[in-house]
């Protein structure tokens, strides 16, 4: 599954086989609700849209030689992090419609949101008690608008178009004092990590602790159901010598929630419900739930010049994912004023036009051999098997398809209609009528019985 990393930040994901199942029935349920969603809506978004750069992590020292390469008006690190950490203080998205973006998400045929609530930066995009280092606070100029807690009236208007609530919080936090402590820089610098021992600095991590509970509790009681807390920020594990006693708080969030799905990405163990490959997709598919996040640009954070996937590459990519037992988390970048990027969201939208006929051929599937031949992608529910045809752009489909799969009968999903067909050498050999000849991807229900459609 190894592929060029595009970025420094992206990490390699837990591995399958090393997968923990929960026990609890109700998690096992949730997990079974969360492989039906299939499609996901993530939004990376906070002061550094201003800039059009990538989010975070240029703060560090460690990744500058990937993360600033569009910093080109400050050379030195120091006087960077203060520009940088004064964003808050011009971020002032004053065209943002929440309900909006729902209406969006649901055209486009999004299950779920994950929204970022705080990233490394530490500046949180929700309305918390533990740091003035947020959207709500005095010194942001959005902090008496109608939508200032962003965060609040984005889940409210996701849940009101149906739609389910996944939390994105960083576990590191470079804002925080109890992280990056001032005036104990280790010999590195500013990295990923705290910029203190742990060992020989107890006190200081015992309130980085308690400081990230708080905050995480103030989301699952006071910010509506959630479904689940989207952990990034890998380094922060007990193996590392980070332990935030993730159970502790786990226990803490499910006496409120108790259905509540923790992602805790990279981390394996009990508390990572499902593995989160990042920018790629696996080469087969996986007994296990996952999700794959991948930008429909080229960048989690909004840039001025980026250029987007078409309707066709997304369609392609969701079908490759669950084929494999995957669910796709499509991220958008938000704007500075507000807005989703137009081309990014014109892309959706045309993703969910084919969603619109063909969704019973993704949503609530599961995984069917022999998941990806050739050009096909198969999945099923229930007794029903679905073939998927995908071509590449400019390329029309021929009057004649070889599907890899015995069938006595073969519906278009578009239009429920059925299509002529015959037994074939490897197969069912379909006949396509002259108006859909030209359309793809196509999507065909199969009868695996006697009878036909």
């Amino acid at each position: 599954m190894a592929k060029e990393k595009p970025r420094g930040d992206i990490i390699n994901h837990s591995e399958a086989a090393d997968y923990v199942a929960p026990t609890d029935p109700l998690l096992l349920s949730r997990l079974e609700w969360f492989q039906d969603q299939k499609l996901a809506l993530m939004v990376h978004w906070g002061g550094y849209s201003q800039w059009g750069i990538c989010e975070s992590w240029p703060l560090s020292d460690a990744d500058a030689s990937w993360s600033r390469r569009d910093v080109d008006w400050e050379s030195d690190p120091a006087c960077f992090r203060r520009q940088y950490f004064a964003l808050n203080r011009t971020f002032h998205p004053v065209r943002f419609q929440p309900e909006a973006w729902a209406r969006f998400a649901k055209d486009a045929g999004f299950r779920y949101l994950i929204f970022t609530t705080k990233h490394h930066d530490g500046f949180c995009m929700f309305d918390t008690q533990q740091t003035d280092y947020k959207v709500t606070a005095p010194d942001c100029p959005f902090h008496t608008h109608q939508y200032a807690d962003i965060a609040r009236h984005l889940f409210d208007a996701f849940r009101a178009q149906g739609l389910g609530i996944a939390a994105y919080f960083s576990k590191p936090d470079w804002h925080c004092p109890w992280y990056w402590a001032a005036g104990m820089d280790l010999p590195v610098g500013h990295w990923r990590n705290p910029t203190y021992d742990v060992r020989e600095h107890p006190e200081l991590w015992e309130q980085f602790v308690r400081f990230t509970h708080a905050q995480m509790m103030e989301l699952v009681e006071r910010y509506g159901r959630l479904e689940i807390l989207w952990l990034d920020g890998g380094q922060v594990r007990p193996q590392n010598g980070q332990d935030i006693r993730l159970g502790e708080l786990a226990a803490r969030a499910r006496a409120v929630q108790p259905w509540l799905l923790f992602a805790d990405r990279t981390v394996g163990g009990p508390y990572e419900n499902y593995i989160t490959p990042e920018q790629t997709v696996p080469e087969e598919p996986l007994r296990v739930p996952w999700e794959s996040c991948i930008t429909i640009g080229t960048s989690f954070s909004y840039r001025y010049d980026d250029t987007y996937k078409s309707p066709r590459q997304l369609v392609h990519l969701l079908v490759d994912i669950v084929c494999k037992g995957g669910n796709l988390a499509l991220n958008l970048g938000g704007m500075p004023d507000g807005r989703l990027p137009e081309p990014g969201m014109r892309a959706a939208l045309g993703m969910g036009e084919w969603l619109k006929q063909n969704g019973e051929t993704i949503y609530g599937t599961r995984i069917c051999a022999p998941y990806r031949q050739g050009r096909f992608g198969f999945t099923r529910r229930g007794g029903e098997r679905y073939a998927i045809y995908c071509l590449p752009e400019g390329e029309c489909l021929p009057q004649t398809l070889l599907v890899p799969m015995r069938a006595s009968g073969v519906r278009l999903v578009a239009d429920g209609r059925p299509l002529a067909c015959e037994a074939a050498d490897g197969g069912t050999r379909v006949f396509l009528p002259a108006d859909v000849a030209g359309s793809a991807p196509l999507a065909l229900a199969l009868c695996m019985g006697e009878g036909e459609f």
